[in-house]
């Protein structure tokens, strides 16, 4: 059981209308959890059921939430393009070990209008060759956009895969500088 179910504070949830689509956001009392993208119908369910399992209390949802609050500010300003950097605590529970290393240099280490290749970032957590893992990271990460894995591409230029699809991340590039916007 998590400590915030002990606490008497279970994990909460919203549900954002962005211009990338629907966002899930997820916080418990360590912070934000949980950005699941297309988040309607069975797509959110699915993300809800899987928070229950691995936090070992099903979330609730309350969008009016203190512990939502920042975090959805600043998620909507990001998109508007009026913020750069996230300043709200994270909870890495859902995520350890090697992914967990690759994630938190990315949060630190690639800033806003930049990108890094697979195989650099591999470079930085010491495991030089491990191109594919951290693609396997990205594709692990309970924290888009917040945890910048659109900010990962391919060394030969490619904009490489992401969860929220390649739209969503050439937006999110072209948001940053690093793409031309689309022209439709």
């Amino acid at each position: 059981m998590s400590s915030d179910a002990r606490d008497g504070q279970p994990p909460v949830w919203a549900v954002v209308d962005t211009e990338i689509g629907p966002l899930l956001l997820a916080a418990t009392g360590a912070g934000l959890v949980n950005v699941v993208f297309h988040a309607t119908g069975p797509v959110r369910e699915r993300a809800l059921e899987r928070l229950a399992s691995r936090l070992g209390t099903a979330p609730v949802e309350d969008p009016g939430s203190p512990l939502l609050a920042e975090a959805i500010r600043q998620v909507e300003a990001y998109l508007a393009g009026e913020r750069h950097d996230f300043e709200v605590p994270l909870d890495w529970s859902l995520i350890s070990g090697f992914n967990r290393a690759v994630l938190r240099e990315l949060a630190t280490g690639v800033p806003y209008g930049e990108v890094v290749g697979y195989g650099d970032l591999a470079r930085r957590v010491g495991r030089p060759g491990g191109a594919q893992a951290v693609g396997m990271a990205m594709g692990a990460n309970p924290l888009p956009v917040v945890v910048p894995c659109h900010r990962v591409v391919e060394s030969d230029g490619g904009i490489g895969g992401f969860g929220g699809g390649l739209e969503t991340k050439r937006r999110l590039l072209a948001l940053e500088g690093v793409l031309p916007e689309p022209l439709f």
